[in-house]
């Protein structure tokens, strides 16, 4: 437990700013927000200027929940450990990627999104939908991991513009705003609410601390990757030789039905598959 606070004016005693992480990495920078220009971080920009695509292709995909329940693994799931309880019944997850493996099934659900963020470069572990129901808050809570930060791009959110869905970090309070990208640290005490009568909905992600040396970013995902395929931990060299092949197709970015989606207002195009003779 570290007190993170920058603001001379706030008295630690009574701020959020403290940085509670069991999973930590030394010597890593902590503030509540990042500054998307300031530090860099150009990936944000590409995922910004894609927000239309993205947006059309949720709500082209979920205005059918039937079926997407029916096609999809774990469509809206809710939190999955007990330390996620803060986030409560209202919160819940479609999932693209975790832990550095993308989901086959639910990318091709959404394969403009999937190939869109793929694309733009982010060093991104988690990829997923979340949305948040009306009239319901996130407890204050810390994620309790430095060594990865957390971003939200806004895809629908209710009452855009009117501080009807907000987002603490520490003692710092943020709007999400339709098209913006965010960039902040859930090892710092945080806390959100939705004052509306619809459902928000963002597209999350978990990245790499841009601090992390490229030692430190493969040891950790080495660690995800065991918790994945145990294998990799066996004493018989053949056995990790093989799970070895197995993490690394796990973790290839999937075959999509459809074609490349491109950045900016052109779109995404679409190429009809030649049938082909004979057995398959």
């Amino acid at each position: 437990r570290e007190y993170v606070g920058v603001d001379e004016t706030v008295d630690p005693a009574t701020s959020n700013s403290y940085q509670y992480a069991h999973s930590y990495v030394p010597g890593l920078t902590c503030k509540p927000f990042w500054d998307i220009q300031k530090d860099g971080l150009t990936w944000s920009k590409k995922l910004s200027s894609s927000y239309k695509q993205i947006r059309k292709e949720f709500l082209d995909a979920t205005s059918d929940m039937g079926k997407l329940n029916q096609e999809g693994n774990n469509i809206w799931a809710g939190a999955l450990t007990e330390e996620a309880g803060s986030y409560g019944e209202g919160w819940s997850t479609l999932v693209l990627k975790d832990r550095g493996i993308w989901d086959e099934v639910n990318c091709n659900l959404f394969p403009k999104t999937a190939k869109l963020v793929h694309n733009s470069g982010i060093p991104a572990t988690e990829v997923f939908f979340a949305a948040m129901k009306p009239n319901t808050d996130i407890k204050l809570h810390s994620d309790f991991t430095n060594f990865v930060l957390t971003s939200h791009l806004a895809i629908d959110i209710p009452e855009n513009g009117n501080n009807k869905c907000r987002l603490t970090i520490g003692d710092e309070t943020r709007q999400w705003m339709n098209g913006d990208v965010m960039v902040f640290d859930t090892s710092v005490m945080h806390d959100a609410i939705n004052e509306t009568d619809d459902t928000r909905y963002i597209l999350m992600f978990r990245l790499w601390h841009p601090d992390l040396t490229d030692a430190e970013r493969g040891a950790l995902q080495f660690i995800y990757d065991s918790l994945s395929v145990p294998e990799l931990l066996d004493d018989n060299a053949a056995v990790r030789a093989a799970a070895e092949e197995k993490i690394e197709a796990m973790r290839n970015f999937p075959m999509l039905k459809t074609v490349t989606a491109g950045f900016g207002g052109g779109g995404a195009k679409t190429s009809k598959k030649k049938k082909k003779k004979g057995k398959k």
